[in-house]
């Protein structure tokens, strides 16, 4: 069995960010993604910015709609532009945007991480009833990814 006296402290870094973005939850991504925006600036790192369309909380009628569905895309890139923007400005020198359709835990975990290969993933929480909390997607990234996950608060 290994004991404090069986190792010593080593560096360790990251060499790519990638922030996931809620487009219904502004509060807790403005909070991780300002985080974000420090360690990529700070440490002059690559940062994607992932925001999933969410098919599955569609009604039928919504989802055979290309009206409804181009809209929300559109919003959605939209939003996602309006925050690599922000971090250009904020000084981060490398800044992809990404975007996915389907659950977004599964389409971060199964496309966007393999896609992009982040070794950090951040995350925010959401707030609910006045307590923080980890929200399903956050909960479920953190349970399966592969690579380091930062749940912002």
């Amino acid at each position: 069995m290994l004991t404090e006296d069986d190792f010593d402290a080593e560096e360790m870094s990251y060499n790519r960010l990638l922030l996931a973005v809620d487009d219904d939850d502004d509060e807790s991504s403005r909070k991780a993604f300002n985080y974000a925006c420090t360690l990529a600036r700070t440490f002059d790192l690559p940062l994607g910015i992932v925001s999933v369309m969410e098919t599955g909380d569609m009604n039928i009628f919504q989802s055979l709609s290309p009206d409804i569905i181009k809209s929300r895309r559109d919003d959605i890139y939209h939003d996602l532009n309006t925050y690599v923007s922000k971090a250009r400005a904020f000084g981060v020198k490398e800044v992809k945007p990404l975007i996915g359709e389907g659950k977004p835990e599964r389409v971060i975990l199964e496309e966007i991480i393999p896609d992009f290969k982040p070794d950090l993933v951040l995350l925010g929480s959401h707030r609910r009833r006045g307590n923080l909390r980890i929200g399903h997607v956050a909960s479920e990234i953190m349970r399966e990814s592969k690579v380091s996950v930062i749940i912002v608060k």
